[in-house]
């Protein structure tokens, strides 16, 4: 079996056993929560919050270290990293505004989880953009401060770039501490079943329906902000900048996008994403070969919005309000953190955990948004690798225009 039909069923039987106890044996449900569901989701927790730090550090330098790369750098380079950072800035901006609209959390049905927790007070927004570098990135790294990690990886990764072969044998230490945190995240996500069953378990179990339902609102907000920002964004991208039919480019692209779906990875897609929009988009493989594995790399436009939508979600159900410095926080530490978001399953679970830490909020909260994360990030990976190929498309077509203005100069100037 699948570890995605594994999470799912993992999934239902929590969901059922979660109720079934709070309905019939509430009693019993104390001491099996006690001794064994807390302690499993706690692992599980764990063992996600400890690989966020290094995970975070080594793939920002080596996502900046490409992008820096003098060669990389230029007319498509600038294109596609603005078209990127752009989108996903819009991507987190409907996420937050739906999550409020929709207020997923809201209503008093966690108070129990909120009980005991109180909420830092929010810095200005000021202070939090004069705190993006740090005095000490040792002392950054242990306190989990991820502004400052990122800007710190950049400037790391920036500099490798720019010293190429004299720092050949640090970047590829870097490279190899980077395969080492995947291939824990691997091993992490093969306690994912166990995690989600003990923790859909022990909150259902603790709070009955009303939890469900608080679910089924937040999966209906992610699932809204994703269909909206497909249409409205990378629709909109397709028709003025491309000057194309968004109908006819989904409808072309629906291949990869269906693979995307069952795989729920960036990475494992991009093979096909790249043949499809090559194919069948007529986008020109120079542009194709360096717009998407780009994109699996630094373009993660659905994994944002399920940051932003979590964390109103979570803050929502511990009572908490996010200032507006807050949200620009939760804004630059997502669009950030999706430079080095690889493009594998379980991944979005650690930046949200990062995300959570930059405004306050507790980690545990992802406990309340595990058990559905599987079937959402098979939606929001077909969100990522499509805006992937709508940069493509259109950084291509922008170059096709180029081109002819460069060749109508050109005979101008010989006449």
């Amino acid at each position: 079996m699948s570890l995605t039909k594994k999470i799912i069923l993992a999934l239902i039987l929590g969901l059922g056993a979660g109720l079934a106890f709070n309905i019939f044996a509430p009693e019993a449900f104390k001491l099996l929560d006690a001794y064994a569901l807390t302690p499993i989701g706690s692992i599980f927790l764990k063992a996600i919050t400890m690989l966020v730090v290094p995970l975070v550090f080594f793939s920002i330098i080596l996502g900046t270290a490409g992008i820096s790369d003098p060669k990389k750098l230029g007319r498509i380079g600038g294109k596609t990293i603005a078209y990127y950072l752009i989108t996903t800035c819009i991507a987190l901006i409907i996420g937050l505004t739906v999550a409020f609209i929709i207020q997923p959390g809201a209503g008093g049905a966690f108070a129990t989880e909120a009980a005991n927790f109180e909420p830092r007070e929010a810095p200005p927004v000021v202070d939090t953009l004069l705190n993006i570098l740090p005095t000490n990135p040792i002392n950054a790294m242990a306190q989990g401060n991820m502004l400052q990690i990122i800007a710190f990886a950049v400037l790391v990764g920036f500099a490798l770039a720019r010293l190429g072969e004299k720092t050949e044998g640090l970047l590829s230490l870097v490279r190899q501490g980077n395969e080492v945190m995947m291939y824990l995240v691997k091993l992490v996500m093969y306690l994912a079943p166990y995690g989600a069953f003990a923790l859909i378990a022990s909150a259902i179990g603790k709070l009955g329906i009303p939890a469900l339902q608080a679910m089924l609102l937040y999966m209906l907000a992610v699932s809204s902000a994703l269909i909206l920002h497909a249409i409205i964004t990378y629709g909109s991208a397709i028709t003025f900048l491309a000057r194309r039919n968004p109908i006819e480019f989904f409808k072309n692209f629906s291949p990869a996008m269906i693979v995307a779906f069952s795989t729920s990875s960036s990475n494992a897609t991009l093979p096909i994403s790249m043949r499809t929009a090559q194919e069948r988009l007529n986008v020109s493989k120079p542009v194709s070969s360096f717009v998407q594995p780009l994109g699996a790399t630094i373009n993660m436009d659905g994994t944002a919005i399920m940051q932003a939508v979590a964390t109103v979600f979570i803050a929502q159900v511990y009572m908490v309000s996010l200032s507006f410095g807050d949200l620009v926080t939760v804004v630059l530490t997502a669009t950030l953190a999706s430079i080095g978001t690889a493009g594998v399953p379980g991944v979005g679970l650690i930046m949200l955990a990062m995300v959570l830490t930059s405004v306050g909020l507790p980690v545990e909260g992802i406990a309340l948004v595990l058990a559905v994360d599987r079937i959402l990030d098979m939606m929001r990976t077909v969100v990522n690798i499509t805006g992937d190929a709508s940069c493509a498309v259109v950084v291509s077509s922008s170059e096709e225009k180029h081109i002819v203005n460069q060749e109508q100069t050109s005979t101008t100037s010989s006449l």
